[in-house]
């Protein structure tokens, strides 16, 4: 355990990282399955918010640039193979 003020205080801050970049990318996992599971035209309309909340993890550093790129590139690709 922390013993100095400020290192009690990181411990603290990191915590508070966690738990927003943990809720930030669940909150985007399930955008993606929502966009996956509904109908194409919805699928559409809804692609750019995903690729956007995407774009702001990486941005985040939540998630690596790459995986972000792999992430969008799969869920468009998804989206257009849609019936």
């Amino acid at each position: 355990m922390a013993n100095h003020k400020a290192t009690k205080k990181d411990v603290r801050q990191s915590e508070k990282r966690r738990e927003r970049n943990r809720y930030y990318g669940k909150t985007t996992r399930n955008a993606i399955r929502t966009l996956l599971a509904g109908e194409k035209t919805v699928a559409q309309e809804g692609l750019s918010k995903v690729v956007s909340m995407i774009d702001k993890l990486a941005k985040r550093n939540v998630i690596h640039k790459n995986k972000a790129a792999n992430l969008k590139s799969g869920v468009a690709k998804r989206v257009n193979a849609m019936a």
